[in-house]
């Protein structure tokens, strides 16, 4: 490969690690734009998006690639019960562990965060086993440069690259549709301005959280199994990695705003691509959490946020 195919290359990894970063990413930003709460628990939403869409294609005696109407019908019936099932378990995980502490002091959910995390892992690591997971080619695996564009090319961009740009984005999209133009959209902008007031002028906060962390865990949910189609490991841990890169483009791209988790997500996915190959993949992480130092030292509000207001 030349140095332009090896840069072209990269920015298309860059794409496709950005897009699921950027939707676990999301669930972080709005549960903190609603009630202030960074939910370390949020990045093992994505591996148990993981290990259920594995758990399901297993159940309907899915063993090998899926081609056809199959396919089709299967595969799409599957993604929406992993995110209707992901999305239960962060309701469940807010209504049992972080509603009680609603009026606590912060760090008390924040600890109860770290410890939901953790408990996740250990049930994962019982589930499923410590080892690493083997996730099958559900989805087919065709280069679409050289099989479908007939070009003579190295660059390889396939059917499964193309799965995850073109499950994440258009569900990025449509919750940002959903939050402009939906009255239930409205409320939950309404409760993230200001809690306090929303409650008074008749919107039921509670009801706008379960709606919120529905939302956010069903989208980390699409993440693991569009992720698992993608990449075919994984672990019991996978979601910390995930989390914690997910959780620094939130902060890049401004804490609280669903705009810039989106945009912080594709630009963590591009400096990590890039890094892997211009660097090192040990250094990475050292590169990525130096510019999350960097932007909170110079811009703590973050690309797109708005700066830090007092709610009552």
């Amino acid at each position: 490969m030349t140095p332009t195919d090896v840069l072209i290359q990269q920015l298309i990894n860059g794409l496709t690690i950005g897009a699921y970063l950027a939707l676990i990413a999301l669930g972080y930003t709005m549960v903190y734009g609603i009630i202030e709460l960074i939910n370390f628990a949020h990045g093992d939403l994505f591996t148990f998006g993981f290990l259920i869409s594995l758990t399901l294609f297993r159940f309907f005696g899915v063993e090998g690639t899926l081609y056809g109407f199959e396919l089709v019908w299967l595969f799409s019936l599957i993604l929406v019960l992993t995110m209707l099932l992901t999305g239960i378990l962060n309701v469940v995980i807010d209504r049992i562990a972080y509603k009680p502490l609603r009026r606590a002091p912060r760090l008390a959910p924040l600890i109860t965060a770290v410890g939901m995390s953790f408990a996740l892992e250990n049930i994962y690591a019982n589930w499923y086993g410590p080892s690493q997971i083997n996730y099958p080619d559900f989805f087919p695996r065709i280069n679409i440069v050289t099989e479908w564009l007939g070009l003579d090319s190295p660059l390889l961009f396939t059917t499964q690259d193309l799965l995850l740009i073109g499950v994440t984005i258009p569900l990025m999209v449509l919750l940002r549709l959903f939050v402009q133009r939906t009255k239930l959209g409205k409320a939950m902008r309404a409760s993230a301005q200001n809690a306090s007031a929303a409650a008074i002028m008749g919107i039921d906060v509670e009801r706008v959280i379960m709606v919120t962390f529905f939302i956010g865990g069903a989208l980390a949910g699409a993440a693991g199994m569009i992720f698992g189609n993608f990449l075919h490991t994984g672990r019991y841990l996978m979601g910390f990695d995930a989390g914690l890169f997910a959780f620094t483009a939130a902060v890049f791209g401004g804490i609280g705003n669903i705009v810039g988790a989106m945009l912080g997500g594709f630009i963590i996915g591009f400096i990590k691509a890039l890094s892997d190959q211009y660097l090192a993949a040990q250094w990475t992480r050292a590169v990525i959490f130096a510019i999350l130092i960097l932007v909170l030292v110079f811009r703590p509000q973050g690309l797109l946020g708005l700066g830090e207001t007092e709610k009552a």
